[in-house]
């Protein structure tokens, strides 16, 4: 029986069972792409259909569900470490404290106070 596929939107086909099986194998078709025979109501991803289930297994590892995927390995990117980055954050709580006894009274207390939450943020990890 004639089998159609479709390939980043293009229809492609007819082939065999076995030259389709054939392409799967060698990652020409993805596991997410779209295949069709006569009979059936509507195209699905050839992962759905069970004529092929024993060559999914077989299949080189893709990204199910992604138009276009192919065959390209997707590497996870490196984890973020706080650790890694040690930013030079000044903390200005000195002067707050001076410029409040010398001249700003009122303001100076609003300076002290959010002067004094820097290292605790540092220490969270808010940057």
């Amino acid at each position: 029986m004639s089998w159609f596929y479709s390939k980043n939107g293009t229809q492609l086909g007819p082939v065999t069972e076995q030259e389709l099986s054939e392409k799967a194998r060698n990652g020409e078709v993805s596991s997410s792409d779209l295949v069709w025979k006569e009979g059936m109501s509507d195209w699905k991803p050839l992962i759905e259909v069970s004529d092929f289930s024993g060559i999914v297994s077989q299949m080189p590892p893709t990204l199910v569900g992604s138009p276009g995927a192919g065959n390209i390995p997707l590497a996870q990117p490196p984890a973020y470490v706080s650790s890694q980055i040690s930013p030079n954050i000044p903390n200005y709580l000195w002067q707050s404290i001076v410029a409040t006894v010398l001249c700003c009274m009122p303001f100076g207390v609003v300076a002290i106070v959010f002067a004094a939450k820097v290292d605790g943020l540092i220490a969270s990890g808010n940057m």
